[in-house]
């Protein structure tokens, strides 16, 4: 198992290691498409998610499967380290302007919260939405950065606990994947 876990964490090293090498040598060109893996080698949760430039923003979509049902939050990270399966490398989310946590709809929030999807009976969570500070380019740009799905809901800032101003209050890390060009 432990050898399995070093492999898994080298594998993932040689592609964060290509991915950011990418992003410095393709850094001029206009980016239109993004693209995300979502994986965890010690439960079922998988999924791809993707980031398409349109005129009303960032279109997100996607599947990710073998979750459990309900809600979790969705976060996109600051950073793009998912050697760790736990997603604890990652670190926060994802905030250029320092701006206090919120719901995807709050003008002044973390670019990183997206707020919640909702996973179906079967554990399937189809995902469909449009983001206005989400970017594929300039100081808000997601490549590299990674996309992070919690076992809890997103409270959007909204709860009594300290924690929910900082991180909505989801809870653990389930899956992470980082983000790269499509």
């Amino acid at each position: 198992m432990k050898l399995m876990v070093s492999l898994y964490g080298v594998a993932l090293s040689i592609i964060c290691s290509v991915a950011f090498a990418k992003v410095i040598s393709e850094s001029s060109r206009p980016v239109e498409k993004a693209v995300c893996v979502l994986y965890n080698p010690f439960n079922s949760i998988t999924g791809l998610i993707h980031f398409q430039k349109t005129e009303e923003g960032i279109l997100i979509t996607g599947k990710i499967i073998g979750l459990e049902p309900g809600l979790h939050a969705f976060h996109i990270h600051e950073k793009g380290d998912i050697r760790d399966p736990k997603c604890s490398l990652v670190g926060a989310h994802f905030n250029p302007y320092s701006k206090k946590h919120g719901a995807p709809t709050d003008t002044t929030r973390h670019v990183g919260d997206l707020g919640n999807i909702y996973a179906d009976d079967n554990g399937v969570a189809l995902i469909s939405m449009t983001n206005k500070l989400v970017g594929l380019e300039g100081p808000t740009c997601v490549i590299g950065r990674s996309l992070v799905v919690h076992r809890a809901r997103d409270d959007m800032g909204r709860g009594r606990e300290f924690v929910s101003k900082l991180t909505g209050n989801a809870g653990e890390r389930i899956t992470c994947g980082v983000i790269g060009y499509a």
